[in-house]
């Protein structure tokens, strides 16, 4: 699996690589015409082999709002795994896979009318 974090800056320079990282690209993503107010977000990759709580401490520090914007995917970056303080965002490959999936955990969805 890959854990993909962001690092956001006003600078097109890429930060330095955190340990354990790997640099993977950068996004412009506010091109306001003033540089000082340009915005940029600079993301870091980490391959790890799936083991049962291998992102347990991510997911927490996640959760208490330590971390924010961090994209846990497969090998194949088909399947999508956005935790942010709060909740989640799931992307998977299929409306039949989404449909088996909200199934399956229909305890954790919102029990607003929107689903949000």
């Amino acid at each position: 699996m890959y854990v993909i974090t962001p690092t956001w800056t006003s600078e097109a320079e890429v930060p330095p690589v955190k340990p354990g990282t790997e640099y993977w690209q950068s996004l412009l993503v506010v091109d306001d015409p003033d540089p000082e107010f340009r915005t940029y977000c600079h993301l870091f990759t980490t391959r790890r082999p799936w083991q049962r709580g291998c992102v347990d401490d991510l997911l927490r520090d996640t959760a208490d709002d330590k971390v924010a914007g961090i994209l846990i995917t497969d090998t194949r970056m088909q399947r999508i795994h956005h935790p942010y303080d709060g909740g989640a965002d799931v992307f998977l490959t299929t409306s039949d896979e989404r449909d088996q999936m909200r199934d399956r955990h229909v305890d954790w969805l919102s029990s607003h009318p929107s689903g949000l």
